[in-house]
């Protein structure tokens, strides 16, 4: 009989993708001295050396974690250290999360993904987007990019809006 309760449990769990490492991840560390941030396992040994990125964003490295990587800007990197994407940059660091979105670029196009997870919502293919507000995001995929001093502005004739599952919305 207990054999039988341990074996749906087994089953259970495996298709509800429930998962028996929850210790699983590593936390980041920032030393103050050497200005280097890597990622530490729970016993405190070293799995991401430090200053192997030059900053490391993500606190708590579940699935994905955000990094700033030498030459290439603000990452996602999954635990095998493999780039998922390139992060937007805003404000001098990743983009926000807002809306449960952040931006992500792929091939120089903008999509969307899961700031929890790191999975992409909407796939990359905006030349120009803008955070989430309120369930909706003003994109194009056809646009220019003013320089204006040390800012950056889009332009398009062709903005619209996308909900968050990149569906277009009608006006």
């Amino acid at each position: 009989r207990f054999l039988l309760i341990f074996m749906l449990f087994v089953v259970l769990c495996t298709l509800l993708k429930c998962t028996f490492y929850q210790d699983d991840y590593l936390l980041a560390f920032n030393d103050t001295i050497s200005a280097k941030s890597g990622y530490l396992n729970r016993n405190k040994d070293t799995i991401i050396r430090g200053g192997k990125y030059l900053f490391c964003f993500t606190d708590t490295f579940r699935n994905f974690a955000i990094v700033h990587k030498k030459d290439v800007g603000f990452v996602a990197i999954n635990r095998k250290e493999e780039v998922l994407y390139q992060i937007l940059t805003y404000d001098n660091g990743p983009d926000y999360a807002v809306d449960g979105l952040f931006r992500i670029i792929v091939n120089h196009k903008i999509g969307y993904a899961d700031p929890l997870t790191g999975e992409i919502k909407i796939k990359p293919q905006f030349g120009c987007a803008f955070p989430f507000d309120e369930g909706r995001a003003k994109v194009s995929e056809d646009c220019t990019t003013k320089i204006d001093g040390e800012h950056k502005i889009w332009q398009s004739n062709y903005w619209f809006y996308i909900d968050k599952h990149g569906i277009k919305l009608s006006k």
